[in-house]
């Protein structure tokens, strides 16, 4: 990757945007257990149960907009309880939001954090079914002023696609825990010039990121392996992103990928080479991985690039 292409993509407008996130607007219910997997019982006691803002399209314009890209992001909304808590959770982090109406109310998931931070995330289908659309006239004017957008695999994202297209953007995706094989994910895969995904339900990491780059635009496929990294494949080349220690102890897995994601456009969009962006996510998913699951808070512009430079230091003789 070159930062000629890294910059590529609309020209913004004076007031203009550098990534346009789309989708993944939601709540997630925190439980707390004791273990995972739980053993079998008809119940658990657990230390608490909450209910925050925060699914992958927030924390990505999160990460994003703390460390000084300007983000928009656009989502259906339920006008219920759920919906309240992500417009509260935009406002208080003064990330534009742009919502249209979600008729079977807002997307939620439940997600179970064990004590060393693993999680298992419930989500509820029912929420944005086939029938559902981004409003046309908001996303042809948010794209017209953008420079990037970052796409979630929520429903209906996957029909924005072409308009993303013909406004002349870049696109990104995080395909999350695909299997490499399920024909939703692939249509995301294949139209994103820059594509993560987890490495969690792969058995061949390796064949999954080179048939994206063969069959699809992206430039860069990143596969993100929590404790052990990630790996990069740029121009046929593939190379491993070290994992990078937090900063403080481990409380919450929640959010980490798309902390990574979040970092990883960062430097993209500032000209970075691959190589340092995937410096940038390693230490962003490292520091998310401190801040419990019952709370967001995402790593600022000087901590990274402080952090990153420490890490580019040889060391040894």
């Amino acid at each position: 990757m070159t930062s000629e292409r890294a910059t590529s993509g609309a020209a913004p407008t004076p007031d203009g945007i550098d990534v346009l996130v789309l989708g993944g607007a939601g709540v997630d219910t925190i439980v707390y257990v004791p273990q995972l997997p739980l053993p079998p019982a008809d119940s658990h006691l657990v230390p608490a149960i909450e209910s925050r803002a925060g699914q992958t399209g927030d924390l990505v314009a999160l990460g994003t907009h703390t460390l000084g890209l300007r983000t928009h992001h656009l989502d259906l909304l339920g006008d219920d309880q759920a919906g309240d808590l992500v417009r509260a959770f935009h406002a208080e982090h003064g990330i534009p939001l742009t919502e249209a109406p979600l008729a079977n109310g807002t997307k939620r998931a439940v997600n179970l954090v064990a004590p060393d931070g693993r999680r298992l995330s419930l989500y509820d289908g029912s929420r944005a079914p086939d029938t559902e659309r981004l409003p046309a006239a908001a996303l042809a004017d948010l794209a017209a002023r953008s420079r990037h957008a970052h796409v979630s695999i929520t429903q209906p994202c996957a029909l924005a696609l072409p308009a993303l297209r013909a406004a002349g953007l870049t696109v990104s995706t995080d395909l999350h825990d695909w299997d490499g094989a399920n024909p939703y994910h692939e249509t995301f895969a294949l139209a994103a010039d820059l594509v993560f995904l987890s490495t969690a339900a792969l058995t061949d990491p390796e064949r999954t990121m080179r048939r994206i780059a063969a069959d699809g635009r992206a430039e860069v496929v990143v596969a993100m392996a929590g404790e052990a990294g990630a790996w990069l494949l740029v121009d046929g080349q593939l190379s491993r992103v070290p994992a990078v220690a937090p900063p403080e102890p481990v409380v919450d897995s929640n959010g980490a990928g798309d902390a990574f994601v979040s970092a990883f456009l960062f430097g993209w969009l500032t000209g970075e080479p691959a190589r340092v962006c995937g410096r940038y996510g390693a230490v962003a998913g490292g520091h998310a991985c401190t801040v419990p699951a019952n709370r967001t808070g995402a790593i600022g512009r000087p901590e990274l690039l402080a952090r990153a430079a420490e890490l580019a230091v040889p060391t040894g003789p």
